[in-house]
């Protein structure tokens, strides 16, 4: 006999969700839906996963502070019959993660990149047959400890269309993330690579969190400076950047204060970068485009000198 396979994602009930990359960011989102009442693995590294086994994934946040029950696993295998795939791996890990889980992803599953950089979705499109769908991520999250993730503020999703986009954001919404479907996606990637571009090599370099790091002396004119080779590359490319960047900027350290970037968490503990998917694209993009990019070559050579320092230390 067999056993009935769960709700599917369109009937509004209980979604089967995977997340591949289990880290801040998909630790947050699949704690969000698993308290939500949808059945969520984690995939993540082998520390996270066993605490999680055994005491589960404790979400803190500004509202609650909470144990939420769900499965985790260390093999990609364990994406088999989800009907949704939150893929939060670092940008240098999209090939690699996507040919480990590929063939035990479901023929309709729904593949949403939540990565930094603005080029994810595509690579990842080289490398399975699913549907895939790019999201722009704006969430301050970090793991304060094994199976612990701790959120200091935002949350929200901007997604690209897609055969189920309308559903997902109406489950999300129900999960308390609030999430909107974009026809300029590509847009607003470019628009957080310009945040990430300001902030994430200065709090790297710096080791601060951004309230402080913007009032130090001469920041504001090095970020006022990264953001305008940012925009003018992505005008060279013919990106429409929505928005006002400039407001969007200050914004984050604002509603950040607390806050350190992705990149300072990766080099405080000794880990590779997505600085070549960040300041490092935009220089690449620049050369091959002809627009000078000086700001955005030292924040990257300066990341990239202490990743090598590190890696031979």
């Amino acid at each position: 006999m067999q056993t009935p396979s769960p709700p599917g994602p369109r009937d509004g009930r209980r979604w089967k969700i995977a997340v591949m990359g289990a880290g801040a960011v998909g630790c947050y989102y699949g704690g969000m839906l698993a308290r939500a009442g949808h059945e969520v693995v984690l995939i993540g590294r082998p520390e996270h996963v066993q605490a999680i086994e055994r005491e589960g994934l404790r979400l803190e946040t500004r509202a609650f502070d909470e144990r939420v029950r769900l499965a985790a696993s260390t093999e990609a295998s364990a994406v088999q019959g989800a009907h949704l795939v939150l893929f939060c791996v670092k940008s240098t890990d999209t090939e690699a993660a996507g040919e480990q889980m590929k063939r035990s992803l479901a023929p309709d599953a729904l593949l949403l990149s939540l990565q930094n950089g603005v080029d994810n979705a595509d690579r990842l499109r080289a490398v399975v047959t699913q549907e895939v769908a790019a999201a722009v991520v704006y969430v301050a999250t970090e793991m304060a400890g094994p199976g612990h993730v701790r959120h200091h503020g935002r949350g929200e999703l901007v997604i690209e269309p897609s055969s189920t986009g309308a559903a997902v954001a109406q489950m999300l919404a129900g999960a308390g993330v609030p999430t909107e479907i974009s026809d300029n996606v590509r847009g607003s990637l470019w628009a957080k690579l310009v945040l990430n571009c300001a902030y994430n090599a200065l709090s790297a370099v710096s080791q601060l969190p951004y309230g402080r790091l913007v009032q130090g002396d001469g920041v504001e004119a090095v970020m006022h400076d990264v953001v305008a080779e940012c925009l003018a590359v992505a005008r060279a490319d013919g990106v429409q950047v929505p928005g006002e960047v400039a407001v969007a900027v200050r914004r984050i350290a604002e509603t950040m204060p607390a806050q350190y970037s992705s990149t300072a968490q990766d080099l405080a503990r000794g880990k590779r970068t997505e600085i070549d998917h960040l300041n490092g694209l935009v220089v690449r993009r620049g050369e091959a485009l002809g627009v000078p990019t000086p700001a955005n070559r030292v924040l990257y050579t300066l990341v990239k000198l202490i990743e090598g320092k590190q890696a031979s230390a």
